[in-house]
Protein backbone atom coordinates (compact mmCIF):
# COMPACT_ATOMS: atom_id res chain seq x y z
CA UNK A 1 0.00 0.00 0.00
CA UNK A 2 1.49 2.98 -0.83
CA UNK A 3 2.09 6.25 1.42
CA UNK A 4 0.12 9.40 -0.28
CA UNK A 5 -0.90 7.58 -3.59
CA UNK A 6 -0.56 10.24 -6.63
CA UNK A 7 -3.60 9.07 -7.63
CA UNK A 8 -3.69 10.45 -11.00
CA UNK A 9 -1.44 10.75 -13.81
CA UNK A 10 -3.03 13.69 -16.61
CA UNK A 11 -1.62 15.74 -19.07
CA UNK A 12 -0.87 19.44 -18.74
CA UNK A 13 0.70 22.22 -20.48
CA UNK A 14 4.27 22.19 -21.07
CA UNK A 15 5.93 24.99 -19.20
CA UNK A 16 9.26 24.36 -19.79
CA UNK A 17 12.44 26.41 -18.19
CA UNK A 18 16.17 26.23 -18.01
CA UNK A 19 16.12 24.51 -14.35
CA UNK A 20 14.88 21.79 -16.37
CA UNK A 21 16.35 19.03 -18.47
CA UNK A 22 16.65 20.41 -21.77
CA UNK A 23 14.96 16.95 -23.29
CA UNK A 24 11.99 18.34 -21.66
CA UNK A 25 11.67 21.69 -23.86
CA UNK A 26 8.91 21.42 -26.79
CA UNK A 27 10.88 22.28 -29.52
CA UNK A 28 13.40 19.17 -29.00
CA UNK A 29 9.87 16.71 -28.01
CA UNK A 30 8.72 18.02 -31.07
CA UNK A 31 11.81 17.23 -33.21
CA UNK A 32 11.88 13.65 -32.12
CA UNK A 33 8.42 12.47 -31.54
CA UNK A 34 5.25 12.42 -33.93
CA UNK A 35 3.13 13.30 -30.40
CA UNK A 36 4.63 14.68 -27.34
CA UNK A 37 4.08 16.12 -24.19
CA UNK A 38 3.99 16.21 -20.72
CA UNK A 39 2.29 14.13 -17.90
CA UNK A 40 1.39 15.52 -14.58
CA UNK A 41 1.31 13.42 -11.61
CA UNK A 42 -0.73 14.59 -8.57
CA UNK A 43 -1.92 13.92 -4.97
CA UNK A 44 -5.57 13.41 -3.20
CA UNK A 45 -5.45 17.38 -2.84
CA UNK A 46 -4.99 17.63 -6.50
CA UNK A 47 -1.27 19.10 -6.41
CA UNK A 48 1.43 18.77 -8.94
CA UNK A 49 4.34 16.89 -7.34
CA UNK A 50 6.15 15.27 -10.51
CA UNK A 51 6.44 15.40 -14.03
CA UNK A 52 7.25 13.27 -17.36
CA UNK A 53 7.70 14.15 -20.87
CA UNK A 54 6.95 11.77 -23.28
CA UNK A 55 6.66 11.19 -26.85
CA UNK A 56 4.62 9.05 -29.53
CA UNK A 57 6.49 7.09 -32.64
CA UNK A 58 4.85 5.68 -34.88
CA UNK A 59 5.75 3.10 -37.10
CA UNK A 60 3.71 0.94 -39.71
CA UNK A 61 1.10 0.04 -37.02
CA UNK A 62 2.51 0.80 -33.84
CA UNK A 63 2.33 3.70 -31.39
CA UNK A 64 4.88 3.54 -29.50
CA UNK A 65 5.56 5.49 -26.44
CA UNK A 66 9.25 6.90 -25.56
CA UNK A 67 10.52 8.67 -22.57
CA UNK A 68 13.74 11.13 -23.15
CA UNK A 69 13.88 11.98 -19.46
CA UNK A 70 13.33 10.40 -16.51
CA UNK A 71 10.08 11.47 -13.92
CA UNK A 72 10.75 15.21 -13.00
CA UNK A 73 9.87 15.57 -9.25
CA UNK A 74 8.48 19.31 -7.78
CA UNK A 75 10.39 19.22 -5.00
CA UNK A 76 12.39 16.56 -3.00
CA UNK A 77 9.93 14.94 -0.85
CA UNK A 78 8.68 12.30 -3.64
CA UNK A 79 8.93 8.98 -2.36
CA UNK A 80 9.95 5.76 -4.34
CA UNK A 81 6.32 4.54 -3.93
CA UNK A 82 4.51 7.43 -4.98
CA UNK A 83 6.75 7.71 -8.30
CA UNK A 84 5.60 4.10 -8.68
CA UNK A 85 2.13 4.85 -7.95
CA UNK A 86 2.61 7.52 -10.16
CA UNK A 87 3.97 5.31 -13.28
CA UNK A 88 1.34 3.13 -12.90
CA UNK A 89 -1.40 5.45 -13.76
CA UNK A 90 1.04 6.86 -16.60
CA UNK A 91 0.65 3.10 -18.32
CA UNK A 92 -3.17 3.47 -17.86
CA UNK A 93 -3.35 6.63 -19.19
CA UNK A 94 -1.52 5.42 -22.37
CA UNK A 95 -3.51 2.95 -22.75
CA UNK A 96 -6.82 4.91 -22.63
CA UNK A 97 -5.68 6.83 -25.49
CA UNK A 98 -4.37 3.78 -28.18
CA UNK A 99 -0.88 3.29 -27.57
CA UNK A 100 0.46 0.05 -28.30
CA UNK A 101 3.70 -0.06 -25.82
CA UNK A 102 6.14 1.51 -23.41
CA UNK A 103 9.69 1.11 -25.63
CA UNK A 104 12.94 1.62 -23.59
CA UNK A 105 14.02 5.55 -22.51
CA UNK A 106 16.97 6.81 -24.15
CA UNK A 107 19.92 5.95 -22.09
CA UNK A 108 20.20 9.41 -20.52
CA UNK A 109 16.79 8.51 -18.61
CA UNK A 110 17.48 6.64 -15.51
CA UNK A 111 14.43 5.75 -13.59
CA UNK A 112 14.18 5.41 -9.63
CA UNK A 113 11.54 2.60 -10.24
CA UNK A 114 9.39 1.40 -12.28
CA UNK A 115 5.41 0.37 -12.92
CA UNK A 116 3.91 -3.12 -12.29
CA UNK A 117 3.97 -5.59 -14.85
CA UNK A 118 7.03 -3.83 -16.89
CA UNK A 119 10.05 -5.45 -17.65
CA UNK A 120 12.89 -3.52 -16.06
CA UNK A 121 16.64 -3.71 -15.98
CA UNK A 122 19.61 -1.94 -13.97
CA UNK A 123 21.49 1.02 -15.45
CA UNK A 124 23.05 3.70 -14.57
CA UNK A 125 24.98 6.75 -15.59
CA UNK A 126 27.87 8.42 -13.75
CA UNK A 127 26.89 12.51 -13.08
CA UNK A 128 30.00 15.47 -12.54
CA UNK A 129 28.70 17.82 -9.89
CA UNK A 130 29.52 20.93 -11.63
CA UNK A 131 28.83 23.01 -8.35
CA UNK A 132 32.15 22.36 -6.94
CA UNK A 133 34.99 24.68 -7.21
CA UNK A 134 37.24 24.03 -10.78
CA UNK A 135 40.21 22.57 -8.40
CA UNK A 136 38.08 20.18 -6.95
CA UNK A 137 36.38 18.82 -10.24
CA UNK A 138 40.30 18.11 -11.61
CA UNK A 139 41.17 16.37 -8.20
CA UNK A 140 38.39 14.07 -8.38
CA UNK A 141 39.38 12.64 -11.82
CA UNK A 142 41.96 9.40 -11.91
CA UNK A 143 45.11 10.64 -11.88
CA UNK A 144 45.93 8.58 -15.79
CA UNK A 145 43.45 11.12 -16.62
CA UNK A 146 44.48 13.96 -14.90
CA UNK A 147 48.16 13.33 -16.81
CA UNK A 148 46.81 12.95 -20.15
CA UNK A 149 44.33 16.10 -19.53
CA UNK A 150 47.80 17.99 -18.64
CA UNK A 151 49.73 16.60 -21.21
CA UNK A 152 47.31 17.30 -23.75
CA UNK A 153 47.60 21.36 -23.13
CA UNK A 154 51.05 21.10 -22.70
CA UNK A 155 51.18 19.45 -26.34
CA UNK A 156 49.10 22.55 -27.61
CA UNK A 157 46.16 20.55 -28.14
CA UNK A 158 42.93 22.81 -29.26
CA UNK A 159 39.50 22.73 -28.38
CA UNK A 160 37.56 24.72 -30.45
CA UNK A 161 33.49 24.65 -29.92
CA UNK A 162 30.52 25.87 -32.50
CA UNK A 163 28.22 24.89 -34.95
CA UNK A 164 30.19 24.99 -37.72
CA UNK A 165 31.78 22.00 -36.70
CA UNK A 166 28.29 19.96 -37.51
CA UNK A 167 29.35 17.93 -40.27
CA UNK A 168 32.94 17.05 -38.90
CA UNK A 169 31.31 15.77 -35.74
CA UNK A 170 28.39 13.48 -37.69
CA UNK A 171 31.68 12.54 -39.52
CA UNK A 172 33.59 11.27 -36.19
CA UNK A 173 30.48 10.01 -34.16
CA UNK A 174 28.99 7.91 -37.33
CA UNK A 175 32.24 6.51 -38.01
CA UNK A 176 33.11 5.36 -34.24
CA UNK A 177 29.54 3.65 -33.82
CA UNK A 178 30.72 1.67 -37.13
CA UNK A 179 34.27 0.79 -36.11
CA UNK A 180 31.39 -0.92 -32.62
CA UNK A 181 29.07 -2.69 -35.84
CA UNK A 182 26.29 -0.11 -34.44
CA UNK A 183 24.40 2.07 -36.42
CA UNK A 184 23.69 5.67 -36.96
CA UNK A 185 21.24 8.34 -37.32
CA UNK A 186 21.43 9.59 -40.92
CA UNK A 187 23.18 13.47 -41.06
CA UNK A 188 19.28 14.91 -42.16
CA UNK A 189 18.25 13.30 -38.96
CA UNK A 190 21.58 14.83 -37.12
CA UNK A 191 20.93 18.02 -38.24
CA UNK A 192 17.17 18.35 -37.15
CA UNK A 193 18.23 17.12 -33.56
CA UNK A 194 20.48 19.99 -33.20
CA UNK A 195 19.12 22.38 -34.44
CA UNK A 196 15.94 21.89 -32.23
CA UNK A 197 18.06 22.65 -29.29
CA UNK A 198 18.72 25.99 -30.74
CA UNK A 199 21.80 27.89 -28.30
CA UNK A 200 21.25 24.94 -25.82
CA UNK A 201 24.04 22.09 -28.08
CA UNK A 202 27.48 22.57 -28.00
CA UNK A 203 29.35 20.84 -30.69
CA UNK A 204 33.10 20.58 -29.43
CA UNK A 205 36.08 19.42 -31.33
CA UNK A 206 39.73 18.54 -30.22
CA UNK A 207 42.67 19.36 -32.75
CA UNK A 208 46.07 18.91 -32.62
CA UNK A 209 48.40 20.08 -35.58
CA UNK A 210 45.63 20.85 -37.74
CA UNK A 211 43.85 17.40 -37.42
CA UNK A 212 40.38 16.81 -35.35
CA UNK A 213 40.73 14.12 -33.51
CA UNK A 214 37.78 14.10 -31.39
CA UNK A 215 34.55 16.11 -30.68
CA UNK A 216 31.74 15.22 -28.04
CA UNK A 217 28.21 16.92 -28.65
CA UNK A 218 26.44 18.08 -25.00
CA UNK A 219 23.09 19.33 -25.01
CA UNK A 220 22.24 21.01 -21.84
CA UNK A 221 20.48 23.16 -19.88
CA UNK A 222 20.70 25.15 -16.69
CA UNK A 223 19.65 21.64 -15.15
CA UNK A 224 22.37 19.25 -16.86
CA UNK A 225 24.51 18.95 -19.86
CA UNK A 226 24.69 15.91 -21.27
CA UNK A 227 27.82 13.86 -23.08
CA UNK A 228 25.29 12.46 -25.57
CA UNK A 229 27.26 11.68 -28.10
CA UNK A 230 31.21 11.43 -29.23
CA UNK A 231 33.44 10.30 -31.37
CA UNK A 232 37.46 10.30 -32.41
CA UNK A 233 39.69 9.09 -34.78
CA UNK A 234 41.16 5.40 -34.81
CA UNK A 235 43.88 6.77 -32.42
CA UNK A 236 43.54 9.67 -31.46
CA UNK A 237 46.48 11.80 -29.37
CA UNK A 238 46.55 11.02 -26.54
CA UNK A 239 44.36 13.04 -23.91
CA UNK A 240 42.79 14.66 -26.49
CA UNK A 241 39.38 12.78 -25.96
CA UNK A 242 39.99 13.54 -21.68
CA UNK A 243 41.09 17.26 -22.46
CA UNK A 244 37.65 17.80 -24.88
CA UNK A 245 35.81 16.64 -21.50
CA UNK A 246 37.44 18.89 -19.39
CA UNK A 247 37.32 21.83 -21.21
CA UNK A 248 33.77 21.27 -21.48
CA UNK A 249 32.78 20.47 -17.75
CA UNK A 250 35.09 23.96 -17.40
CA UNK A 251 32.37 25.74 -19.82
CA UNK A 252 29.64 24.66 -18.35
CA UNK A 253 30.42 25.15 -14.99
CA UNK A 254 31.12 28.83 -16.00
CA UNK A 255 27.77 28.90 -17.75
CA UNK A 256 25.97 27.72 -14.24
CA UNK A 257 25.41 24.52 -14.95
CA UNK A 258 24.58 22.29 -12.22
CA UNK A 259 26.07 18.51 -13.61
CA UNK A 260 27.66 16.63 -16.37
CA UNK A 261 26.14 13.60 -17.05
CA UNK A 262 28.11 11.08 -19.32
CA UNK A 263 24.72 9.20 -20.27
CA UNK A 264 24.39 5.83 -19.54
CA UNK A 265 26.30 3.16 -18.31
CA UNK A 266 25.94 -0.90 -17.98
CA UNK A 267 25.86 -2.18 -14.42
CA UNK A 268 28.67 -4.61 -13.82
CA UNK A 269 29.58 -4.95 -17.27
CA UNK A 270 31.09 -7.98 -18.30
CA UNK A 271 34.65 -8.40 -18.15
CA UNK A 272 36.55 -7.58 -21.20
CA UNK A 273 34.14 -5.89 -23.51
CA UNK A 274 33.49 -3.08 -24.80
CA UNK A 275 30.91 -1.72 -22.68
CA UNK A 276 33.36 -2.65 -19.82
CA UNK A 277 35.69 -0.12 -21.20
CA UNK A 278 32.99 2.50 -21.08
CA UNK A 279 32.18 2.30 -17.32
CA UNK A 280 36.11 2.39 -16.53
CA UNK A 281 36.61 5.82 -19.42
CA UNK A 282 33.76 7.64 -17.59
CA UNK A 283 34.04 6.42 -13.64
CA UNK A 284 37.71 7.92 -14.41
CA UNK A 285 36.46 11.11 -14.82
CA UNK A 286 35.21 10.82 -10.82
CA UNK A 287 31.45 11.24 -10.98
CA UNK A 288 29.02 9.71 -8.84
CA UNK A 289 27.41 6.72 -10.41
CA UNK A 290 23.14 6.81 -9.99
CA UNK A 291 22.19 3.85 -10.70
CA UNK A 292 18.22 3.11 -11.31
CA UNK A 293 16.57 1.36 -14.10
CA UNK A 294 15.73 1.10 -17.71
CA UNK A 295 11.73 -0.17 -18.54
CA UNK A 296 9.50 -1.34 -21.19
CA UNK A 297 5.87 -2.28 -20.93
CA UNK A 298 3.44 -3.94 -23.29
CA UNK A 299 0.10 -2.25 -22.87
CA UNK A 300 -1.38 -4.50 -26.21
CA UNK A 301 0.69 -7.63 -25.71
CA UNK A 302 0.00 -8.92 -29.72
CA UNK A 303 1.68 -6.05 -31.23
CA UNK A 304 4.45 -5.73 -28.36
CA UNK A 305 4.80 -9.58 -29.33
CA UNK A 306 5.33 -8.72 -33.49
CA UNK A 307 7.56 -5.54 -32.41
CA UNK A 308 9.79 -7.62 -30.13
CA UNK A 309 10.06 -10.22 -32.18
CA UNK A 310 11.07 -7.50 -34.96
CA UNK A 311 13.46 -6.19 -32.57
CA UNK A 312 14.99 -9.16 -31.58
CA UNK A 313 15.85 -10.45 -35.05
CA UNK A 314 17.40 -6.99 -36.06
CA UNK A 315 19.44 -6.42 -33.19
CA UNK A 316 19.42 -9.07 -30.95
CA UNK A 317 16.89 -7.45 -28.36
CA UNK A 318 16.63 -3.95 -27.12
CA UNK A 319 18.84 -3.22 -23.93
CA UNK A 320 16.30 -3.55 -21.65
CA UNK A 321 16.35 -7.59 -23.01
CA UNK A 322 20.60 -7.79 -23.30
CA UNK A 323 20.40 -6.19 -19.23
CA UNK A 324 17.38 -7.82 -17.62
CA UNK A 325 19.43 -10.74 -16.59
CA UNK A 326 21.25 -8.74 -13.74
CA UNK A 327 17.80 -7.28 -12.42
CA UNK A 328 17.43 -8.93 -8.98
CA UNK A 329 13.52 -8.56 -7.85
CA UNK A 330 14.18 -7.68 -4.17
Amino acid sequence: MYFEVIVEAKKIDINWHPELSIYASEPFLKAVGDEYGWLGGFDDAGTLRCILPYTIIKKAVFRMVRFRVETMPLGEDLSIDQEKAFLNNVVKYFRTIGADMIIPATTNTIFRTYPDGSIAAPYGTFINDLTQPEEKLLSNFNATHRRKVRQAIKQDVQIREGIEFLKSAYDLVRDTFKRSNMGFMNYQDFQRYVESLGENIKIMIAEYQGVVQGCIVVPFSMHTAYYVYGGSIPVPHTGATNLLHWEAMRQFRDLGVKRYDFVGVRINPKEGTRQEGLYAYKQRFGGQLVQGYMWKYAIRPLKYFVYAQAVHRLRGGDIVDQEKHKFINE
